[in-house]
């Protein structure tokens, strides 16, 4: 075990730190544009009174901030998971190896919290002030129980738009845009309801130093149940390719990394990851 652990870091350890800075970098730019959008002092927020349209321009920027970390060149090495939930749904399909899923969370965790301590030393009071409040998550007056459903639906449909997307060889290369489009329309449309998060670990990271601990369980969650139930949308591996998925693991950690793969490579793991077509049934 502690032979594996320390291969994994010495063959790995650049990812875990592409890991740790991307969601760092997208917590900064949550908080940095919260501020700009919703600090009363703000000419922006002064200048737009409608919330709905600050959630839209606020879902354009974290959809901007999503496509260009996900094609950035260490998104692309990485893999671009920046997200507990995505890690622990890959692992459970066999595209990453363990300790590369365990480093990849704690990797995950520790940047979304250095990411707001950056912000908070950027944007000082700012950040903490309440219609702010460090860019938490949280529903707007609708309960832990919508939170909860709310969060659950959209991971599922984000998982579910980004599987077959990603496992598709001609496709696979559009699988960022879609993540991004749905999260900018989530923001947009859905954030009411459960405050959009869809990431344990960027719920954790603004609510420590807010210390707002009552919602955080729906964050831990609700995204990755939701994650874990739509691998559905991908046929379940065979031993042979459960095998398979594992070596390639070591050296291709997501789907993402899947088109640097050798040509033989790419054709064996599409295989045994071959979208399946539901089948429509009567209620």
């Amino acid at each position: 075990m502690m032979s594996a652990m320390l291969g994994s870091i010495q063959r790995h350890w650049p990812e875990y730190l592409m890991e740790a800075v991307g969601l760092g970098l997208f917590m900064v730019s949550a908080c940095a544009f919260a501020t700009l959008l919703e600090y009363p002092h703000s000419p922006v927020r002064q200048a737009l009174g409608d919330p709905r349209v600050r959630r839209v321009l606020m879902g354009l920027a974290m959809g901007a901030t999503n496509v260009a970390l996900i094609y950035s060149p260490w998104g692309k090495r990485s893999g671009a998971h920046f997200n507990p939930a995505v890690t622990l749904s890959f692992l459970r399909l066999g595209k990453v190896a363990r300790w590369d899923a365990a480093f990849y969370v704690a990797a995950q965790f520790a940047g979304a919290v250095a990411g707001v301590m950056v912000a908070a030393a950027m944007l000082g009071p700012h950040l903490a002030d309440p219609p702010v409040r460090y860019a938490i998550t949280q529903p707007a007056g609708y309960g832990a129980g919508v939170a909860f459903l709310a969060e659950f639906i959209i991971a599922f449909l984000l998982m579910s738009a980004v599987l077959p997307l990603s496992n598709t060889a001609r496709l696979a290369r559009f699988t960022g845009l879609c993540a991004a489009a749905l999260v900018a329309t989530y923001i947009s449309v859905e954030a009411p309801f459960s405050g959009m998060s869809l990431n344990p670990a960027r719920s954790f990271a603004a609510a420590l130093p807010a210390r707002a601990w009552m919602l955080l369980w729906v964050y831990f969650t609700a995204p990755p149940l939701a994650m874990a139930d739509s691998r559905g949308a991908v046929s379940p591996p065979t031993r042979r390719c459960q095998h398979l998925l594992r070596k390639t693991a070591s050296s291709e950690l997501t789907a993402l990394h899947f088109l640097r793969a050798p040509a033989q490579s790419r054709r064996r793991v599409a295989a045994c990851t071959r979208v399946r077509t539901p089948h429509a049934s009567g209620g």
